[in-house]
């Protein structure tokens, strides 16, 4: 009798919880493939998209702001009534849903123009701005309630890394899956007239969804729905309220590596089929092996990172040699010139590998700020998140509105190349938002320990 009061004691005395098996692990990692093929197909081709078919830059523009815009108040939204109600895996199912049914309608062409028999650019701008609010509603859903999940499936520091790596690995596969899609559209297809153009993003998107469902069916079948409460003495699932996190200093340096994070991957993805067929002048079929290349290198270093036992110290480390690798990538695409545009095959490597390294460890950052705290997880990523929305949707828009405008510049390599909008947005964004991101890092306190264990599974039977 007394030798077991001493064992439990010892257990639930015990720093360490039990890690997660790789099966849990696999399934949480596909859960939101649907929202990555979407979202790769959105910020690689959507600008592109718009400008074919007739668009003006500026209003093409307007289109992604209002998705983005969307996006950023729903996770707000969303966010505060999953903390309030939980249900990971309705909202999830929701989301999936209406990204579902939506995403093709932006991609499909415009709808109110062909029932008003009109092709007024006005028309086709707010068609386009309605649907692209409508899909990111879904996406918010979904995005919200998955990244959520993992704060509330273990606190286990390395596990939650883990399942954060396990996530980026497979929006790696789903963006090699869209590009090998778009690759295969656009080889046996050519976009002559206004019509083939929308006929062949409108197979992109359809075959981006059926891809990306199955996998959603696979992670609802194969994840367990959260439990809502943890051991009351150590914490509560209750609601956190929002001035809880106002109050701490590392709520603000985490959404700042955050926000800069994105930044960083949306607006480099938005602009490298333009850099590389604009600027670049390179071979059609490079505005989708370039992104593939990023994307494999990506996937690699993700499923690498799964392997380490992480701390705070490894996730300042990691991420900050991410946002040095970036800005050394951001320099060289300032100053690549035409003339040798084959170099963007290596610098996509590079760019691969600096991406997986921000990603992880600045989602992996949230996890550590929100600790055992569940009652606010949702909260925590729906408002990063919505900051992310909005300085991504104001950027792309600030820039997309000067599209053109950039002067000739002599840079005394033997021809004269423009220093574009593209370009900038290519390099000296994320190069910027990298240098930033990393001194905001290195002054940050992580919390090193690993967070106590559980007195009840979190997971429901």
């Amino acid at each position: 009798m007394t030798s077991s009061v001493i064992v439990g004691m010892e257990e639930e005395e015990d720093p360490s919880t039990k890690p997660l098996g790789r099966l849990s692990v696999f399934y949480y990692g596909v859960g939101h493939m649907l929202n990555d093929i979407t979202a790769s197909c959105w910020f690689t081709y959507l600008l592109l998209f718009l400008t074919q078919i007739g668009l003006s830059p500026r209003d093409a523009a307007i289109v992604m702001l209002s998705g983005q815009v969307a996006d950023g108040f729903a996770t707000i939204f969303i966010g505060e009534l999953i903390d309030r109600f939980g249900h990971f895996k309705i909202w999830h199912a929701a989301g999936s849903l209406l990204v579902a049914i939506s995403f093709s309608s932006v991609f499909g062409g415009c709808l109110p123009c062909s029932l008003l028999h009109s092709n007024s650019s006005t028309i086709e701008t707010l068609s386009y701005s309605m649907f692209a609010a409508i899909f990111n509603i879904g996406w918010a859903a979904t995005q919200v309630s998955h990244m959520a999940m993992v704060n509330c499936i273990t606190l286990n520091s390395t596990s939650r890394v883990a399942l954060t790596s396990s996530r980026n690995a497979f929006s790696m596969v789903a963006n090699l899956g869209l590009y090998a899609i778009a690759l295969v559209v656009f080889g046996v297809s050519e976009a002559v007239t206004k019509e083939n153009t929308e006929t062949q993003y409108r197979w992109i998107a359809y075959s981006s969804i059926t891809v990306g469902c199955c996998f959603v069916v696979i992670f609802l079948m194969g994840t367990k729905e959260p439990r809502m409460k943890i051991n009351l003495r150590e914490t509560s699932r209750s609601r956190i309220p929002w001035s809880y996190w106002f109050r701490k200093i590392l709520y603000y340096q985490v959404a700042m590596v955050y926000l800069l994070t994105r930044l960083v991957l949306n607006v480099s993805q938005a602009y490298l089929a333009f850099f590389v067929i604009d600027d670049l002048q390179m071979a059609q079929s490079a505005k989708a092996l370039i992104p593939a290349i990023i994307y494999i290198c990506s996937f690699v270093v993700s499923v690498m990172l799964q392997e380490i036992p992480w701390n705070g110290k490894r996730l300042k480390a990691y991420y900050c040699a991410g946002g040095i690798i970036w800005i050394f990538c951001g320099i060289s695409i300032l100053l690549l010139p035409r003339s040798i545009n084959s170099y963007m095959y290596a610098i996509s490597v590079f760019i691969g590998i600096a991406n997986a390294l921000m990603l992880v460890t600045a989602i992996s950052m949230q996890s550590v700020l929100i600790g055992s705290e569940l009652g606010g997880c949702a909260f925590v990523c729906g408002s990063l998140s919505f900051l992310d929305k909005m300085s991504c949707g104001l950027a792309l828009y600030v820039l997309q509105s000067h599209q053109g405008t950039s002067p000739k510049v002599d840079v005394n390599i033997k021809e004269y190349f423009y220093f574009s909008v593209t370009r900038y947005g290519l390099g000296l964004v994320p190069a910027v938002c990298s240098l930033v991101g990393v001194v905001v890092t290195y002054f940050m306190e992580l919390d090193s320990t690993i967070l106590k264990p559980l007195c009840q599974p979190l997971l429901l039977e």
